[in-house]
Parts: C-alpha cells; sequence; structure tokens
C-alpha cells in the first residue's frame, strides 16, 4: 500500500512539473501575442494619421510598402514602451 502510495505522489509531481511548464509557455505565448497586437495597433493608428493627412491622395509622396506598416508598427509600439523608434530598429536589426 505504502508503495502504491509512494508511486502515485511521483506521479502527481511529474504531473504538477509538466503542468508548469505549459503554464510558462502559455505565459510567453501570452506575452508574445500582446506585443504583436500592440504592433498591429500602433501600425493601425499610424496608418490611418498618413491617410487623414494625406487626404488619401497616393500623390501627396506618402507611400507605404512592404514592410512599412511594420516599421510604422515598431515604432508605435517602441513609442508606447518609451523607447525611441530607431532603437526600435536596431533592436530589430534594420
Amino acid at each position: 500500500m505504502r508503495d502504491q502510495l509512494e508511486q502515485r505522489i511521483s506521479e502527481l509531481k511529474a504531473e504538477q512539473e509538466k503542468g508548469q511548464h505549459m503554464l510558462t509557455d502559455l505565459d510567453t505565448r501570452r506575452a508574445e501575442l500582446q506585443q504583436t497586437l500592440l504592433r498591429i495597433s500602433g501600425a493601425v493608428q499610424v496608418l490611418e494619421e498618413l491617410l487623414a493627412g494625406s487626404g488619401s491622395s497616393p500623390q501627396d509622396g506618402v507611400a507605404v510598402g512592404a514592410g512599412g506598416a511594420e516599421r510604422a508598427a515598431d515604432g508605435a509600439a517602441a513609442a508606447a514602451n518609451g523607447v525611441l523608434p530607431s532603437m526600435a530598429g536596431a533592436a530589430r536589426g534594420d
């Protein structure tokens, strides 16, 4: 009987450890998702401001090509975190 209880304790501890690792992974994924959503929100805001400021005319010299929205989002997210956009680009490897 004692052996069975000790075995069950061992199984439960292993399951608990596995659950803790899963929880840590989920917390990491949640933080990454929050950062992604912040970047998207910043990109939307920047693009809306560009659109509002340009009068929606593509000839105003404002063009956002491939990667432009991502850089705008990086700048907005960095500004929200109190980091200068130039620092955010450097951290990303631009």
